[in-house]
């Protein structure tokens, strides 16, 4: 089984290490990853963008599943190029995984980086009178719910681990998820 690593790692200082592990890591579990910083583009060329892009989306293409790290990125949710990659995959009827780092509900994230307060009706709103998405899920609801169709539930840690950008236990947790797929030992 090959799988498309998806994430917000490729922005960190030590991305590609953070992708050797990941590969390894699908490697001991008897999985193909897939990285996406193992495409080769010169990001000094004048089309460095859509290279990357066609470049993961070939990648995509290739891969029997995904797994997204939907931990926040930039705000309360998930990177937005990570949800383009899932949703992708789904709409392709590929094994969808995910998992954060970050187990708090998504009210519970907005409201550490907006003002958040109850309407009439008793929604909560931000400062712009905006509804915030309340249904006591991780994230978005249309992620959730692909996951739920499309694979395997959310996976998070019952406590937010000191580093959400390199603890990969949940990572792990999705590829022996992939690996029981491939193998067939469960439904």
């Amino acid at each position: 089984m090959k799988i498309y690593l998806a994430g917000p790692d490729v922005f960190l200082p030590d991305a590609i290490e953070i992708g050797r592990r990941k590969v390894a890591i699908c490697d001991r579990h008897g999985v193909s990853g897939l990285y996406p910083l193992d495409n080769t583009v010169d990001l000094a060329a004048a089309d460095a963008s859509l290279a990357i892009f066609k470049g993961n989306e070939a990648m995509m293409d290739a891969a029997d599943a995904i797994i997204a790290n939907l931990t926040p990125f930039r705000g309360p949710s998930a990177d937005t190029g990570t949800v383009y990659e899932l949703g992708y995959m789904a709409g392709r009827g590929r094994l969808c995984l995910a998992y954060s780092n970050d187990p708090a509900i998504y009210a519970e994230r907005v409201a550490r980086s907006f003002a958040v307060t109850k309407a009439g009706g008793g929604n909560l709103i931000d400062d712009d009178g905006l509804t915030v998405e309340n249904f006591g899920l991780p994230d978005n609801l249309m992620m959730i719910h692909t996951l739920d169709l499309h694979g395997a539930r959310l996976v998070t840690p019952r406590q937010r681990p000191a580093d959400i950008w390199r603890d990969l236990t949940s990572f792990e947790a999705c590829v022996a998820l992939a690996a029981d797929r491939a193998t067939g030992k469960s439904d």
